[in-house]
């Protein structure tokens, strides 16, 4: 079966859903292509930053984002001795100074109802996209195959990779990432939460472990680094030596690990950092992680994510209507090349200074340097509250996109 549509959008992730949405609503025909049957994936981001929150009240769904359950996060810490307060959004003056740690299906499903109210929006899910189709030089479309086994094409003018570091449509265009070294990867795991305990977003540095804990309603979200490559060697060391290393890393929470009851309740991820020389051939375009995979560090994947999307809806709804050629998808790596390069490189300086110290053993707590200078100037933690939680380049809705919060929530 072959079908037609302007986008298709590859990957039903922030970025997707997104572009998907702002499309739509300036009367593109677009078709979003998630492989999975829900949105409900663990162990992914959960930090919805400044930035994306005023993106979400210009589109009209910040009063449904602040009725989802969540925890707000006003200061980011590193633990010492001394600890220590590394971005503080409170002194920021902007709508909404604080992270909100929401479960990211949460997100996806308010973007996907407010997709369906826009005429021009389709989201197929478990449409798992397997190449792309070619015709005259230029990328045309993609192939894809649903759940059951069925196949279809749907032909486009333009087809978005949105799918992630390990992207199909970056891979079957032929578009390369230069990789940047990292010494960590990532395991994660949840624990059960107690009413009283206060949300924070503290790291755990202690002995050659290094964790984070990342607040949910329910539980805690727990993302332990150690050195690349080590997965094998934790899953045969077995679940009670992983359990001491949490004990270890984070005392705080040593009552609880016996929630981690085998090895499968821990989450592997394979930490990549990369960027794409070139994001789009003649009828393609990459964005977000597809385009720049991001260090987990300061969380700040899914707002370059989205922040991408924008820029990219904002550039290309009328190039669509007329006929999107090169020169207008070359646009968008211009528009977003530079915050990401800057965001990339805190990540590799937080790599080299913060990170791998911590879990080489050389290191329990923050540089003293950086103690020094942000007890000598608390003012300058504002910098990466503003880095982390706003960008460089902030993105925000066009206006045939805006809608106020008393119209869509009707």
């Amino acid at each position: 079966m072959v079908e037609r549509t302007t986008c298709v959008v590859v990957g039903g992730g922030p970025a997707g859903m997104v572009l998907g949405l702002l499309l739509a609503r300036a009367g593109v025909e677009v078709t979003v292509l998630e492989k999975h049957a829900d949105f409900l994936r663990d162990f992914r981001g959960d930090t919805v930053h400044p930035s994306t929150l005023q993106l979400l009240d210009e589109l009209g769904l910040g009063e449904r984002f602040a009725k989802l359950p969540q925890s707000r996060l006003s200061t980011v810490s590193l633990p010492g001795p001394p600890p220590l307060t590394i971005a503080d959004f409170r002194g920021l003056r902007i709508a909404h100074p604080y992270l909100a740690m929401v479960p990211q299906w949460d997100l996806l499903d308010l973007l996907a109802d407010a997709g369906r109210a826009e005429p021009a929006f389709h989201l197929r899910m478990s449409t798992e996209v397997t190449s792309l189709v070619r015709e005259a030089g230029r990328v045309a479309g993609v192939r894809y195959r649903t759940a059951d086994g069925a196949t279809g094409e749907i032909r486009a003018d333009l087809t978005v990779g949105c799918d992630g570091r390990w992207s199909v449509v970056r891979r079957e265009a032929g578009l390369r990432a230069r990789e940047f070294p990292v010494p960590f990867d990532t395991w994660w795991l949840r624990l059960p939460r107690r009413g009283e305990e206060r949300p924070e977003l503290m790291p755990g540095m202690r002995h050659g472990h290094f964790a984070v804990i990342i607040p949910r309603e329910e539980y805690f979200q727990v993302a332990y680094l150690a050195a690349k490559g080590l997965d094998g060697q934790l899953r045969a060391e077995g679940v009670e030596a992983f359990r001491d290393r949490i004990r270890t890393v984070l005392p705080q929470l040593a009552d609880r690990v016996d929630a981690i009851t085998s090895m499968d309740d821990v989450k592997h991820l394979d930490v990549r950092l990369n960027l794409m020389t070139r994001w789009h051939r003649n009828g393609v375009l990459c964005i977000g992680d597809a385009a720049h995979a991001m260090s987990p560090i300061g969380g700040v994947g899914i707002n370059l994510a989205v922040q991408d999307a924008v820029a990219t809806a904002r550039l290309l709804a009328v190039p669509l209507r007329r006929g999107v050629v090169a020169r207008d998808l070359a646009r968008i790596r211009r528009r977003r090349l530079l915050p990401t390069m800057v965001v990339q490189a805190i990540q590799r300086f937080m790599h080299r200074a913060v990170v791998r110290p911590a879990i080489e053993g050389r290191r329990n707590g923050p540089p003293k340097p950086l103690v020094t200078v942000m007890n000598a100037a608390p003012w300058a933690r504002r910098i990466p509250a503003y880095v982390i939680g706003v960008g460089l380049l902030p993105e925000h809705a066009p206006n045939w996109a805006r809608r106020n919060n008393n119209t869509e929530s009707k």
